[in-house]
């Protein structure tokens, strides 16, 4: 029998329905796999392992009602949690202690799950990294923001966890930790309770190892249909081969990856065609830079204000820049990403997804940045599903992911093609 921990979501949740499985013996392997890694992975910010095994003790007594009720899920630590600490990553809130859950925290007890620990996040889930190191290879960054998520959920700590995205924080790091990234359409999951930086990008996604477990805990917190992955094998989807215009600063490896992946998806069946997002699509990362930092400069007033010695000079330095963006150029910047998001409602006539790079290539060596976030910026500033799937090694043995992004609001027909493109390279 394979190790309990390194279930997916979806394998846990049919045993625990037969009643094959436990909740308490699946936390319990997750919490066995901590004490042996987190020494060296460093994915968690809290663990109380009496309280996991007390609430997966809690859930089998109870009878089941949802696809999450017992399976373990890890917190980032930017979510409020009433029996957990919530430091946001930053010394400001060492030791804080709030009152309630997030409500997809809530959500999640709700259905029951089982809130595993809080997994580490940069400062603020911006870019000054954590202690989290890479599990492929402790001497290179696992990403960010959510790198302590995809860190434990590559490591076989737990096969769910939250993490967010305002830039490429969910995508980014799943690329560079080998596992899935799930950014959905924004708003699709409520936002209550994160420590907020951008009121028009955060994004509250996940990371999982597979597809079908990604869209499990977003349908349940979503109350979304259920996405048919059996339906995968008969598909022959419409996909449009995106090098966007930042194509020549990804790594070579990484751009041969992706146009040798292209004869592979036809055989298989797809039909692919390269589209350009050409004229305001190539502002779309100075546009969110300019949207996100005037935003991230309020949302985080009290802090900048109070505490500015406790602030990073990598975060102090992007929030002054958003200090200095104007109105006038707030405006005009939101009024692009709106014509941009126009536009792409009209490619997607012709297209099921889009195929384009998750990162710039493998994870770069060093924990001191959590690597370039690229290719995830626009993405984010248009509001669609984006799916990163790992597919594709390095040269340094690395894994590199590719990102599968869809019409907004259309995140089952994505993940289905996320799948499927993940079968056909995998």
């Amino acid at each position: 029998m394979d190790a309990l921990n390194k279930l997916s979501a979806t394998e846990a949740a049919a045993r625990i329905a037969a009643g094959t499985l436990k909740s308490e013996a699946l936390v319990a392997a997750c919490l066995e796999r901590i004490g042996q890694r987190e020494k060296d992975v460093q994915a968690w910010a809290f663990i109380d392992s009496d309280l996991a095994l007390a609430q997966a003790r809690a859930r089998d007594k109870e009878p089941r009602r949802t696809r999450l009720h017992g399976i373990p899920v890890g917190v980032k630590d930017v979510f409020d949690t009433a029996d957990l600490p919530t430091e946001y990553g930053s010394p400001i809130y060492r030791g804080n202690r709030t009152t309630c859950d997030a409500a997809c925290v809530a959500q999640v007890r709700e259905l029951g799950g089982v809130i595993l620990g809080k997994t580490v996040t940069t400062e603020f889930a911006t870019r000054y990294p954590g202690k989290t190191r890479n599990p492929h290879n402790l001497k290179h960054t696992p990403g960010g923001s959510s790198q302590g998520s995809a860190a434990a959920v590559a490591d076989w700590m737990v096969p769910l966890a939250f993490g967010t995205q305002t830039t490429s924080s969910v995508i980014r790091p799943a690329a560079y930790c080998g596992v899935v990234g799930y950014k959905p359409s924004f708003g699709l999951v409520n936002r209550a309770g994160l420590k907020t930086l951008s009121d028009s990008f955060d994004h509250v996604g996940t990371l999982t190892r597979t597809v079908p477990d990604a869209a499990l805990i977003v349908e349940e917190l979503s109350g979304g249909s259920v996405t048919p992955f059996d339906a995968v094998s008969r598909m022959k989807p419409r996909i449009g081969f995106c090098r966007t215009h930042y194509w020549s600063k990804a790594d070579q490896p990484i751009r041969d990856a992706l146009e040798q992946a292209v004869p592979r998806l036809e055989r298989a069946g797809a039909r692919v065609r390269a589209v350009d997002l050409d004229g305001e699509f190539a502002r779309l990362v100075e546009v969110q830079i300019s949207i996100s930092t005037y935003e991230m400069f309020r949302a985080l007033a009290y802090e900048r204000t109070r505490f500015p010695e406790l602030i990073s000079e990598t975060l102090m330095g992007r929030l002054l820049g958003g200090g200095g963006v104007t109105r006038t150029e707030y405006e005009e910047a939101q009024a692009i990403a709106q014509r941009c998001r126009a536009r792409l409602a009209d490619i997607h006539r012709d297209y099921d997804a889009l195929l384009s790079p998750s990162a710039m290539g493998e994870a770069p060596e060093g924990l001191e940045s959590t690597g370039e976030p690229t290719f995830g910026a626009s993405w984010t500033v248009l509001h669609c599903p984006a799916v990163s799937v790992p597919v594709f090694q390095g040269p340094r043995g690395l894994p590199i992911g590719a990102q599968v992004t869809g019409a907004q609001g259309k995140d089952g027909p994505t993940l289905l093609c996320a799948e499927w493109v993940h079968r056909a390279l995998g």
